[in-house]
């Protein structure tokens, strides 16, 4: 675990900022009651496998403990990079009354599939509030990720924090869509040039 993240709100400067979240897979040993790891490092808020809190937490499996935790901003979800999240829209829509934090997990640097969950978690669920990339990831996707939809980045333990902040002032204009809305410099030149 990280003690720090990059955090780089949609309306505000990207910053180092402490990590007060446990990542948990999610497994537990054999014939442990139903519940959240015991957390380490004297955090007390845990990021837990959306599969499970699909099988314990979802629909009629609702366990009071976890909910109760949940509401109190203790608990969020991360994805898997194979979690088709399409699939289950209804069990992500009731946990946005419940998720402080979601995160999409990178089990490689070359896989990008947690960027698609990133944009459709902004842009199909209208999820407002933190997004975090965990994993394998590295200063390299970190403007792609601010693009797509990420506020946050838990880096690869090996990347340079600083060096990954510096990422964020290398271009001023952005050709291509974003859900933090920058494309907007580019297009207002143009259309200064169509209007004249």
């Amino acid at each position: 675990m990280n003690k720090h993240i990059i955090r780089f709100p949609k309306a505000g400067q990207p910053s180092l900022a402490a990590n007060e979240w446990q990542i948990w897979d999610g497994k537990g040993d054999e014939g442990a009651p139903l519940n959240t790891p015991d957390l380490k490092h004297g955090l007390n808020k845990v990021l837990v496998p959306f599969y499970w809190w699909r099988s314990h937490c979802s629909g009629h499996h609702q366990n009071a403990d976890i909910v109760e935790r949940a509401n109190k901003g203790e608990i969020g979800v991360w994805f898997a990079a194979d979690d088709d999240i399409l699939k289950h829209a209804d069990i992500i829509q009731a946990g946005k009354a419940y998720w402080a934090v979601v995160a999409a997990h990178f089990p490689i640097f070359r896989d990008g599939r947690g960027f698609s969950t990133a944009a459709l978690l902004r842009d199909r669920f209208s999820w407002q509030g933190e997004v975090r990339a965990i994993g394998d990831v590295l200063i390299d996707q970190l403007l792609q990720g601010a693009r797509v939809g990420f506020d946050a980045f838990e880096m690869r333990p090996d990347q340079n924090l600083e060096v990954g902040l510096k990422q964020f002032d290398l271009f001023t204009v952005s050709t291509q869509n974003s859900w933090r809305g920058k494309r907007t410099l580019l297009e207002a030149s143009a259309q200064l040039i169509t209007i004249s």
